[in-house]
């Protein structure tokens, strides 16, 4: 079994992900979707997390990737950059979606160099607005950044693009598409659900007025 559906396996075991094609969620920018992913119940699962943390540095070694510090995306990418952080002996920081409006409003917080390379840590990529975001927030403090690695991506097509403009690889240890065959291959949905879940990723804002539910 891949990487890829290990890790599919493992956010539908402990309901992280969870689908519902024929009843969908409404997301705050009011686009319907057959998926939810919260991957902060990664947070409550000691065997999980650690095994998710693995795969990370897998990935890492595997795509021979070189940075000096591990950034993770405020909030959902900080625990998980930290767990990594602390497994591969790194230093750490992390990018909040704003600077802090009192303080020093930091918008990066510990400490980062001019010219120091970072790799930024994501739960999950969706739009990839956010993602960039933190990765422009990181280059506009003098740090570079040529990598992101997250667990999950719904793999829309905005978010290729956003990445390809910003001049950033984006790395998941899992992806939609294998997800949903892994939920038909084990029951968690039936065959017609996998047919209209796989619709979504490829019009996201469509798909509820195609499948009817608008």
């Amino acid at each position: 079994m891949t990487t890829s559906e290990q890790v599919a396996k493992i956010l539908l075991e402990i309901k992280a992900v969870t689908l519902k094609p024929e009843k969908p969620y409404r997301y705050a920018s009011g686009i319907l979707s057959p998926i939810y992913c919260d991957n902060r119940l990664l947070m409550s699962y000691i065997d999980k997390r650690e095994q998710v943390i693995n795969y990370f540095i897998d990935t890492i070694k595997q795509n021979n990737l070189q940075f000096d510090i591990i950034a993770g995306t405020a909030t959902a990418g900080i625990p998980h950059a930290a767990w990594l952080a602390e497994k591969l002996k790194k230093p750490m920081i992390y990018i909040r979606a704003g600077a802090k409006e009192h303080g020093k409003t930091n918008q990066i917080e510990g400490k980062l160099e001019k010219g120091q390379k970072v790799l930024v840590i994501e739960d999950l990529i969706s739009t990839g607005g956010s993602s960039v975001a933190a990765v422009e927030a990181v280059r506009n403090a003098g740090g570079i950044v040529t990598d992101c690695l997250a667990i999950f991506t719904y793999e829309m097509q905005k978010a290729k693009d956003k990445f390809k403009e910003s001049d950033c690889n984006i790395i998941t240890l899992s992806d939609f598409s294998t997800l949903i065959r892994i939920s038909g291959e084990n029951n968690y949905i039936n065959t017609d659900s996998v047919k209209k879940a796989l619709e979504w990723s490829k019009d996201p804002q469509k798909w509820g007025k195609k499948m009817g539910f608008e």
